[in-house]
């Protein structure tokens, strides 16, 4: 079989890019181009950064400004509302340019190792969902909490949020 034809073959398995990929697929993708992600940037009236709790494989554990990968052909905006909706529970409204855009490179890693991230000041349209928040017993993956100063266990690829957070 040739390259061409190890091409089809995988995109007939792929189905549609815009609904994600499958697991194998994103993994090597990732290990041939940078993705590009929204960030998150939530803040309350208190100046406090929402922040929820990773730990994976990847950059875990630590706490993170809520983030995800864009998809094919998906708007920015669809993006950063699928992520409040998934891991904050709640909608946002966002300013449509970016507060800032990093190159970010994980030193060692060739999966998921390379980011074209783009930072949205982002206000929540509602409360939180309170099943999410961390509780008094340590975080759990998954859950936020409000931070009124940046927190030493942020994930290392997020240290060049860490001027915004406080």
């Amino acid at each position: 079989m040739d390259l061409r034809q190890l091409i089809a073959a995988l995109e007939a398995q792929i189905g549609n890019p815009r609904q994600g990929l499958p697991d194998e697929v994103f993994q090597f993708v990732s290990r041939l181009t940078p993705m590009v992600n929204v960030d998150l940037l939530v803040k309350n009236s208190e100046n406090e950064t929402l922040l929820t709790w990773r730990d994976d494989a990847y950059y875990g554990p630590g706490w993170h400004v809520p983030g995800g990968i864009v998809r094919f052909k998906e708007p920015l905006a669809n993006r950063i509302e699928i992520v409040a909706r998934k891991e904050l529970g709640t909608s946002v409204t966002f300013d449509p340019a970016p507060l800032a855009v990093n190159e970010l490179m994980a030193a060692g890693r060739d999966t998921r190792g390379h980011f074209i991230s783009l930072l949205y000041a982002c206000c929540l349209a509602g409360q939180p969902d309170p099943s999410l928040a961390c509780r008094s017993d340590g975080p759990r993956n998954g859950e936020w909490a409000w931070h009124a100063v940046c927190p030493a266990n942020l994930i290392g690829q997020h240290e060049v949020y860490r001027k915004y957070i406080g």
